[in-house]
């Protein structure tokens, strides 16, 4: 999944890449290392990192723990749940690929 558009709940348009190494290593450095551990924490941190763009305006890639807070709150619930099912459907197609079916 690389620079696609998805729409969410509220119908806004929003904009995805997928991360990098660095990018992980980047949000890991943002993070501090208590967060970087907390999975449920970071698992929320990179789908709001993942979004570069909500209605064409972007969102730029979180350098510190205010920015991931920020990019979540900017796409609320609905944002964060779109991103976790776009990715998830990568995911599976993915495997289904890599599985030859």
């Amino acid at each position: 999944m690389s620079d696609r558009v998805i729409e969410d709940a509220r119908g806004r348009q929003l904009s995805l890449r997928t991360l990098t190494m660095l990018d992980r290593l980047r949000l890991f450095k943002a993070l501090g290392a208590n967060l970087s551990m907390n999975d449920a924490y970071l698992g929320v941190a990179s789908l709001a990192a993942s979004v570069t763009a909500v209605d064409g305006v972007p969102l730029l890639f979180p350098a510190s723990e205010a920015a991931v807070e920020h990019a979540v709150e900017r796409l609320g619930e609905e944002g964060i749940e779109a991103v976790a099912l776009a990715l998830d459907a990568d995911d599976a197609g993915a495997v289904k690929a890599l599985a030859g079916n």
